[in-house]
């Protein structure tokens, strides 16, 4: 199948390592522009290097933290001035803190507010000027497989994560007059860092190891393992694509059937 992205440009947000970086990589591996970003210099131009190899394109390189929208504003008028346009949003950020209800106070509330839902409106918002101008947008929101069933210790994610959902879903009749389309996609247990991170936490929780944790998940996915990076990028690099004219507010796991609610 032809994505049809020769010559579209995306901006992937957090796309220094994990979910974010796989799809930038996939995304100009399809053809599309890429713009990538995030916290850390050095990262970046280890993301930046892996895709001018892997296409022969170099990608516009900024650091940006997503919680400061002055920042988002100016990658998306970078971006503007690279590569004319920006025809695809790929909305990412860091996950909020684990923990309960109980160990969280205002500030902890804040900043995943800030983080995890304020920063997609907000690049939402700076990038939907060019898709109407053009008639055609592309925007896929990150949350998690928690839009579904919530997960233990991860009250902020649960929280904030559903709010997503929310948003997208009625952005997708406010903009479907406008041919741009939204929608969300949740990753279950996917080899990232994050995940990582989780497991050992829930490993010293359970006074066992994180390969333990990691084979009591591996065991409730239908397909006994644990997804790949590259794996959820080729969903989200579809839906991001022209090849999807008709998938708009809805939201989408990518968890290996782990999830068992309809």
């Amino acid at each position: 199948m032809d994505l049809q992205l020769t010559g579209k440009t995306a901006i992937v947000l957090a796309s220094t390592k994990g979910l974010g970086k796989a799809t930038a990589k996939t995304l100009a591996v399809e053809g599309a522009n890429v713009a990538i970003c995030g916290r850390d210099e050095i990262a970046l131009a280890v993301t930046s290097q892996e895709i001018e190899q892997a296409t022969g394109r170099a990608p516009l390189s900024m650091k940006v933290d997503v919680r400061k929208p002055e920042e988002i504003d100016q990658l998306v008028q970078a971006t503007v001035e690279r590569f004319g346009t920006v025809d695809i949003l790929i909305a990412n950020a860091g996950g909020p803190p684990a923990g309960s209800f109980d160990q969280m106070a205002d500030e902890h509330w804040q900043l995943a507010f800030e983080q995890n839902l304020l920063s997609y409106v907000r690049a939402i918002r700076a990038v939907l000027p060019h898709m109407r101008k053009q008639q055609f947008g592309r925007i896929v929101n990150f949350t998690s497989s928690s839009i579904k069933e919530p997960i233990p210790s991860l009250i902020l994610s649960n929280t904030f994560r559903t709010g997503i959902v929310g948003l997208a879903k009625t952005l997708a009749s406010e903009l479907g007059g406008d041919g741009i389309l939204i929608n969300t996609v949740g990753p279950g247990r996917i080899a990232t860092d994050r995940v990582a991170s989780l497991d050992e936490l829930a490993a010293e929780r359970l006074q066992t190891d994180r390969e333990a944790i990691r084979k009591q998940m591996e065991e409730k996915i239908p397909l006994g393992r644990y997804g790949e990076p590259e794996e959820f990028a080729r969903v989200v690099t579809f839906l991001a694509s022209p090849a999807n004219s008709y998938v708009t507010g809805q939201s989408l796991l990518i968890d290996g059937g782990m999830v068992k609610s309809i």
